[in-house]
């Protein structure tokens, strides 16, 4: 109990919750682009950098950061809760023994199972408020009007049922491979670096954690696209007459 209630685990939490809010803070829009990528169809064929134009000339210079607050709030809490769950549960596994790349990986899908089921209500939130007031080229997109974060739960509670706050756990689920396929290439790069020196320097954090999170992403990427339509499933109108649709 002391090692999940330490200091230590205290502090990887706050650090990789801040580490987290800035790097989104700063590579918002590109995550904006993302999104409207994966779930409006007719954009699929643009670039990146014309569709962060695209959406700057269509609905203003400051559209790219729609949904900043909710999303860094979800994730601030998102990645507060993997990190403390990581780092306790490697304490209270390892016990001072050496860790291993499979020990990394089971504690990390471990830690991300917890974090998927305490904090996906947050995400189905932020995911449909980053959306409102978007332009989408798919007409069979509905749009809702939330006030905030507090008004999108009532309205979701109310109209869908207090599981729609559930949408997309499933591949959520699948997803914990992300952050554990991750960890477990970051503390195996982490462990090789420190063989041949002494202490790692900020750049080496920097470059290891970037390898590590480029893998997981692209091996985890199909279902990325799958949760983010899954969480905006209420925009997406009944199918229109005449549609070719099966």
């Amino acid at each position: 109990m002391a090692s999940v209630l330490s200091y230590e685990s205290l502090v990887h939490a706050v650090a990789g919750a801040v580490g987290s809010v800035t790097a989104m803070t700063v590579f918002f829009p590109l995550d904006t682009a993302r999104l409207r990528l994966q779930v409006d169809e007719k954009r699929k064929s643009k670039t990146t950098h014309a569709v962060l134009l695209e959406i700057i000339k269509e609905e203003g210079l400051l559209a790219p950061y729609r949904g900043w607050f909710p999303v860094i709030s979800s994730l601030c809490c998102s990645n507060f809760v993997y990190f403390y769950t990581f780092n306790s549960l490697k304490a209270v596994w390892v016990k001072g023994q050496r860790s291993s790349t499979g020990k990394d990986l089971v504690v990390g899908f471990v830690a991300g199972v917890v974090n998927v089921l305490l904090t996906t209500p947050l995400w189905v939130v932020n995911t449909r408020l980053k959306l409102q007031g978007a332009k989408f080229r798919n007409e069979d997109i509905i749009p809702t009007n939330y006030k905030g974060i507090i008004d999108a739960f009532h309205q979701i509670i109310r109209d869908e049922g207090v599981l729609a706050l559930w949408n997309g756990t499933f591949p959520s689920l699948l997803l914990v491979f992300n952050p554990a396929i991750q960890f477990m290439f970051y503390e195996g790069l982490k462990r090789q670096l420190l063989k041949k020196r002494m202490k790692l320097s900020s750049l080496d954090v920097f470059i290891i954690g970037a390898i590590a999170k480029a893998i997981a992403t692209t091996v985890t990427y199909p279902m990325q696209t799958v949760q983010s339509i899954l969480r905006v499933s209420q925009f997406w109108g009944p199918p229109r007459s005449g549609s070719s649709d099966t």
